[in-house]
């Protein structure tokens, strides 16, 4: 296929050398000047995504995503697919759906979990709102930049399925934390409550894949003094999102609300910017019950 690229950053830049690496032809665009092997760089967006099959965005937000979309939709050919793998707020993405789909195009959000890791190793995991038959023509760059590709629905619904997932994971994340910090208190051994917990009703990912307490369990970025495998500041913005839609739809979270409560306070005013969101664990050891 050819394919345009937009968006040529941590996660972006990987995703588009592994299509390159399988043949298909890339051309990248990006505002910072960068360098991706196998991916021929174009001097604007519009100017990537002129002749080509498929569009691929990966953005840092709504409202660049909603201005990168009113650049490169008047340059694609009908029946092309603009997949945007960025994680948006829903309204953003079903808005630059409706103005593809006016356009002649097929839409696709496709946001992703697996990190940079995933990124780099093409194991990525793409949540998929949009048509039946742009996720077809969309398939087979799926199976190249990941291990796993869900159609959710219809547009947005993709959005939907990330900010549900990382809710999820940000509030058992920091009930993990919290208890681990309470069983050093009760002087209960870590590996001991390890072996307990990832054996019993209280099994999670948090716990079992990702564990938050050093030398416990499968390696993880506690084992490297909490170094992002996924960064606080991006757990806050998934958490962030998903209040936005929460309040959208009038849906009651307040398991979701007072962990992106929790989230902001660590990255805004106690320095967890730029350390794993698992080090929440260090911040409720130093913590008392009245902090």
């Amino acid at each position: 296929m050819k394919i345009g690229f937009i968006g040529l950053g941590n996660m972006g830049a990987p995703m588009a050398a592994n299509l390159a690496k399988a043949g298909h032809s890339v051309t990248g665009y990006d505002m910072a000047e960068v360098s991706v092997e196998g991916v021929e760089m174009a001097p604007s967006a519009a100017q990537a995504a002129k002749g080509v099959e498929v569009v691929i965005t990966m953005l840092p937000n709504g409202d660049i995503l909603r201005k990168v979309a009113a650049e490169v939709i008047p340059a694609m050919d009908k029946g092309a697919v603009l997949l945007d793998c960025s994680t948006v707020d829903v309204q953003s993405a079903r808005d630059v759906a409706r103005q593809a789909e006016a356009a002649g195009l097929h839409a696709l959000d496709a946001p992703v979990s697996g990190g940079v890791g995933g990124a780099a190793a093409g194991t990525l995991t793409f949540m998929v709102g949009g048509s039946e038959e742009g996720f077809a023509i969309a398939r087979e760059l799926f199976d190249i930049m990941g291990q796993k590709a869900v159609h959710c629905g219809p547009s947005g619904n993709g959005q939907a399925a990330k900010i549900c997932n990382n809710m999820i994971l940000g509030v058992t994340m920091i009930a993990t934390c919290e208890a681990f910090a309470l069983a050093d208190k009760l002087g209960l051994d870590r590996q001991a409550m390890f072996d307990v917990v990832s054996t019993s009703s209280g099994y999670s990912w948090s716990m079992n894949a990702y564990c938050p307490a050093p030398g416990i369990g499968p390696v993880s970025p506690a084992d490297n003094d909490y170094q992002p495998g996924f960064a606080a500041e991006l757990m806050l913005k998934d958490l962030r999102l998903s209040q936005m839609a929460a309040e959208a739809a009038d849906a009651d979270t307040p398991m979701g609300r007072a962990a992106c409560d929790l989230y902001a306070r660590f990255v805004e005013e106690e320095g967890g910017k730029g350390r794993d969101f698992s080090a929440m664990l260090p911040r409720f050891e130093k913590r008392g019950r009245s902090a």
